[in-house]
């Protein structure tokens, strides 16, 4: 399953509390290896904003889940994406099905 990981700052509230969040997340993320079953495809961050993006395929969504949970600075939004092809391809045999039904 593929998913598309998004991810903002959490309110720190004082400037010094935010310069500490960096640096902690910066000490947690610098040791964090990907694990195997993660293919990432694109991992961005947003020019000038503490967030970015990233999209990913992976076989367990318990890994996904803690890879959101390892930096509680962030809120992050994990969403299953398909390609946009199938995607029309469904949703044409989904209009198709319903089209079926008129007639009867």
């Amino acid at each position: 399953m593929k998913y598309m990981i998004t991810w903002s700052e959490r309110s720190q509230g004082s400037p010094i509390e935010y310069e500490n969040a960096q640096k902690r997340i910066l000490e947690v993320f610098t040791q964090w290896k990907a694990p195997d079953n993660f293919k990432i495809e694109m991992f961005v961050i947003r020019v000038g904003d503490w967030g970015g993006y990233m999209l990913l395929d992976c076989d367990n969504p318990l890994a996904v889940h803690k890879f959101c949970s390892m930096l509680p600075a962030f809120v992050f939004e994990a969403r299953p994406v398909v390609p946009v092809m199938d995607a029309v391809r469904v949703e044409l045999e989904a209009i198709a099905f319903r089209d079926e039904l008129k007639g009867k």
